[in-house]
């Protein structure tokens, strides 16, 4: 098996076209020939290797210039020309897991252009969308997805008497969900034309951990038994009686030498593993397998970042960029406001020194979660318990049950698949676990698929749940102090990003659980705002001279402050940046209503529809929740204009 290594040697590892300088060829001239795979399908085979060099220059010129996946992308480059140059795509379904790897795939299906705006508002995807391209035949963004929805679509094609190949691409840190194994279950005896392809680069976002990924390194290891069985079929081929004896002890040769395939034990024939950068090895095996009937998995071996060299030498760093100079990297940014998730990292490690009973559980994300210091001082109380967030909340619950603080830090999208488990095996029980939920409103760029817009609609209604909303770096450790110190389940929502820049503090103040605080006293108008929102919500109240409430707790609510302003102001206006449906605004409607208190009421905040992606200040303003947008929904109710 040879390499995967070969990083380009041009400056900062660029892998432009091999020829471009010495021949003066037009720049990506066989990348610009590929308007959809069809084209790639003309190109003779010794001319897939230039076409992957430069894609991957492209997709560096282009990443450094809009932002995006980076690290991913780069990886995947072989195998996707291989998969559009053997299967008939679209017509054979490729359905890619996750999905942040699919630059190289969007690029070669017709757009190439769209690369100038990715992820900017009105601009291409940086995820598959059906609604996109044809050739996007699932949309993803969440992992572990992929073998389920390929299954199902190869099971059609079996109903439908369709003569078309599905194939899953999974990376071996989606591959460690329970979703993944659940479909794999399935598809072991449904006996469909399913090929799942392992993409197995030792990495999801952060470094792949658990038993999967040891056993994925183990069958590396055993490279002498791959390199034996080729050498014996080659030896044997000429004769049948031998070929069938060596098959037939197979099984016991690969429990002599590396570990029994548990995916043979799924019921599927397992290839590999081979080099994911080799066309040579990879073009020969897929148009093989293509051919195969059944679950067919093919594991391939990939690297992160490659032919960057900057990229494969930290993945991590550049797994999801800013711009950047491709020829310096990445400038480490020092100074400026802290983020909402530094500011968690720094109080889970304070509040982590002063109590040895806090664990800090996270499901895949250390670096997106800010637990890198936290991990680095307190290894032995810090669990990644890789991509499984269902277990990472039940693993929670369990640890509760024994007096230890368990501290969940996750992302507001990624909670909704440990939903069954916060209700069932954590609220229902009243058990002490915080939820720290970063990324809770608009998230930017990533779009739909990440953004935090409906966690205070699903855990409003669960009982024993108290939910706080932040609206300062200081708030923010105020309440997870507070958070922490509750005997029952809790959860703090927070912003990606900086806030306005209030100064954190070292210290464990907590608040009184269901208070809100009076912000600015005014007229007529008064504004409920909740977390984020309060800054916009002072902004508005000084051209409407409106009064203007913190609320802080979303559950318990502040029903004396709900009450009394309703009492006292002609038009009451709840502002938050979630989901109207649901949310904290509903929240103070059922208020008044219960008390019997009757008020004009507009409800502000996220839409009945999937908010797109962009940078987050446009994305705010598209949807009314910037200060001009406040004021002109306040006067549009008032002058009898305005919905709510």
């Amino acid at each position: 098996m040879s390499s995967v290594s070969g990083a380009s040697d041009l400056p900062g590892g660029s892998t432009g076209h091999p020829d471009e300088r010495s021949t003066g060829a037009p720049k990506y001239a066989l990348l610009k020939s590929v308007n959809e795979p069809a084209d790639l399908r003309k190109f003779e085979r010794r001319e897939l290797k230039l076409l992957a060099d430069e894609l991957r220059a492209f997709i560096v010129d282009s990443v450094s210039q809009t932002g995006g996946h980076l690290s991913s992308n780069l990886g995947t480059v072989e195998l996707t020309i291989a998969l559009h140059y053997v299967y008939n795509t679209p017509e054979d379904r490729i359905v890619w897991d996750v999905g942040h790897q699919t630059y190289p795939h969007k690029i070669l299906t017709g757009r190439r252009e769209g690369m100038s705006r990715l992820r900017m508002f009105g601009g291409m995807s940086g995820f598959p969308r059906r609604a996109e391209s044809g050739h996007d035949t699932f949309g993803t963004a969440h992992s572990s997805t992929s073998i389920s929805a390929a299954l199902g679509m190869a099971q059609a094609a079996k109903l439908k008497g369709e003569d078309r190949r599905a194939i899953a691409v999974i990376g071996d840190g989606a591959m460690s969900a329970g979703m993944a194994f659940e479909a794999m279950n399935n598809a072991g005896v449904m006996d469909a034309d399913l090929l799942v392809i392992l993409n197995d680069n030792d990495m999801s976002i952060s470094p792949a951990v658990g038993a999967l990924n040891r056993y994925l390194a183990r069958l590396m290891s055993g490279r002498f038994y791959a390199a034996a069985k080729k050498a014996g079929e080659r030896v044997l081929g000429t004769v049948p009686t031998a070929l069938e004896f060596a098959k037939r002890v197979e099984e016991h040769v690969k429990g002599m030498v590396v570990p029994s395939t548990m995916f043979e034990e799924f019921g599927f024939n397992y290839v590999g593993p081979i080099d994911g950068h080799d066309l040579d090895a990879l073009v020969p095996t897929l148009r093989n397998m293509r051919e195969l009937k059944g679950p067919q998995f093919l594991h391939v071996v990939t690297r992160k970042g490659q032919g960057y060299k900057l990229a494969e030498a930290d993945p991590v760093l550049y797994h999801g960029p800013g711009k950047f100079d491709p020829a310096e990297g990445i400038k480490k940014s020092s100074g400026g406001k802290p983020t909402y998730t530094q500011v968690f990292g720094d109080w889970l490690c304070d509040m982590a020194e002063a109590d040895p009973r806090l664990i800090a559980i996270t499901p895949a994300m250390r670096e997106g979660s800010g637990l890198v210091q936290f991990s680095q001082r307190f290894p032995e109380r810090y669990f990644d318990v890789g991509i499984a967030e269902q277990h990472a909340v039940t693993f929670a619950a369990g640890l509760a049950c024994e007096r230890l603080k368990p501290v969940v830090a996750i992302y507001s999208t990624f909670l909704q698949r440990g939903y069954d488990q916060l209700v069932h095996d954590v609220a229902i029980q009243n058990l002490p676990v915080v939820f720290a939920l970063d990324r809770a409103g608009l998230v930017g760029s990533d779009g739909a698929t990440h953004n935090g817009a409906f966690d205070i609609a699903f855990m409003r209604c669960v009982p024993n749940m108290v939910i706080m909303t932040p609206s300062d770096e200081r708030e923010c450790r105020q309440m997870l102090t507070t958070a922490y110190r509750l005997d029952g389940p809790s959860a703090v929502r927070y912003p990606r990003g900086s806030g306005p820049g209030t100064a954190a503090g070292k210290d464990f103040e907590t608040l009184p659980v269901g208070r809100a605080e009076l912000r600015r006293s005014g007229k007529g108008i008064a504004f409920l705002a909740f977390g984020s929102m309060l800054a916009p919500a002072l902004a508005a109240a000084e051209s409407l001279d409106a009064t203007v409430v913190n609320m802080r707790f979303v559950k318990p609510i502040d029903e004396a402050m709900v009450l009394d302003i309703a009492r006292t102001h002609d038009l009451v206006v709840t502002v938050e940046e979630h989901q109207i449906m649901g949310g904290a605004g509903s929240a103070a409607a059922e208020c008044c209503a219960a008390h019997g208190v009757s008020t004009r009421m507009l409800h502000l905040g996220l839409p009945d529809k999937f908010v797109d992606h962009g940078d987050q200040a446009t994305l705010l303003a598209s949807v009314g929740l910037d200060a001009a947008g406040l004021i002109a929904a306040v006067r549009g109710r008032i002058d009898g204009a305005g919905g709510g």
